[in-house]
């Protein structure tokens, strides 16, 4: 009956780890949030215009209210601030709405160069 009872526990104890790890798989992070961006080899008023796709992708879940370092951010060229608001030296993207897996949020600007944009903070929606 032992036997029984320890074969039980390693099988109880095994699935538990699996289900551990598998959770620990699914969830993300900011570092599931990627920034590119590139010129355009176009020019606004004289500067030179940039190419910026932000994706998330984190596999299972959904990034909402996902906010970028900007700082000095500047452009001669209207950027829609329902897909990139700045507000002193943070930016708002897509409106805080979620980033799905792999859907890029894309807007172009221009300033005679490019601005280091980096993740700031998201909330992560599994």
């Amino acid at each position: 009956m032992s036997k029984m009872v320890d074969s039980t526990i390693k099988i109880l104890t095994l699935i538990s780890f699996l289900v551990l790890i598998s959770q620990g798989y699914s969830q993300c992070s900011l570092s599931n949030l990627f920034i590119y961006q590139h010129p355009t080899g176009d020019q606004l008023k004289q500067f030179p215009e940039y190419h910026v796709d932000i994706i998330n992708n984190c596999p299972n879940c959904v990034q909402k209210n996902v906010k970028i370092n900007c700082p000095n951010f500047e452009t001669v060229e209207y950027v829609d601030p329902s897909i990139f608001n700045v507000t002193d030296n943070v930016c708002l993207v897509n409106g805080g709405k979620p980033l799905l897996t792999n859907v890029n949020v894309t807007f172009n600007y221009a300033w005679s160069n490019s601005f280091r944009l980096t993740p700031n903070s998201s909330v992560i929606s599994c």
